[in-house]
């Protein structure tokens, strides 16, 4: 009987976004990104490990890959609103010239640029006012996305590792984990909050069905 996918299973899978015209805008197969002329330095290219229900994805793609059939390639089409969202008119901000001065930044057109964590676009100038477009390159675009689902991850360590990698951007290889009778120890590389820990330790616990993740001082360096 086939495998299937459920809420809250950790998967791998290999994924390439385009338009509804065929253009590629994003993938994990370095084969397709080189073909369509995506860029390839500083990408990191491979299989992507997900755990499904827990947003990693756009919004209609996390849906699509629950109840799937491991090993199954699928095509999906996604509207806007289950992509990158709807083109909002509050996203439009006005921002004086003065504050690229500041910068030493010289404003043009389809300038991107990062204000207050954002990433945004300049879309006009007008006198000492720049008008930029924070809403994403692709909102009100319906996409299309092609999936494979390699296998699902089972091994609680990896599980971990992911998602910690997912969320917080920390190489795989710089978190330490340890796990014994459903309780697991984790040791990042930078000291964080305790409450933050152990909020984030409670979500650990609930999709990895672990008896408790507990998140341990960093190792002092010698």
């Amino acid at each position: 009987m086939a495998e299937k996918t459920q809420h809250h299973d950790f998967i791998e899978i290999n994924y390439t976004g385009k338009l509804t015209d065929g253009k590629v805008f994003d993938t994990t197969l370095q084969e397709v990104a080189k073909g369509v002329g995506l860029p390839l330095e500083k990408t990191k290219f491979g299989p992507m490990v997900v755990c499904i229900g827990e947003h990693q994805l756009l919004p209609g793609l996390d849906k699509e890959l629950e109840n799937r059939i491991v090993g199954e390639k699928f095509t999906v089409n996604l509207n806007a609103e289950d992509a990158f969202g709807k083109k909002d008119v509050k996203n439009l901000k006005i921002v004086p010239i003065s504050s690229f001065r500041e910068q030493n930044v010289q404003p043009r057109i389809g300038l991107q640029l990062e204000i207050d964590n954002k990433v945004g676009t300049v879309m006009r100038i007008s006198g000492g006012r720049i008008i930029v477009n924070f809403n994403h390159p692709l909102a009100g675009r319906e996409v299309v996305y092609d999936v494979e689902i390699i296998r699902k991850i089972t091994d609680s360590k990896d599980q971990l590792k992911s998602f910690l990698n997912s969320a917080m951007k920390i190489p795989e290889d710089k978190i330490q984990v340890g796990v014994n009778e459903g309780v697991a120890e984790v040791t990042l590389p930078l000291q964080l909050p305790e409450q933050f820990t152990l909020d984030i330790g409670k979500k650990l616990a609930e999709i990895t069905k672990l008896k408790d993740v507990k998140f341990l001082a960093p190792k002092s360096k010698e």
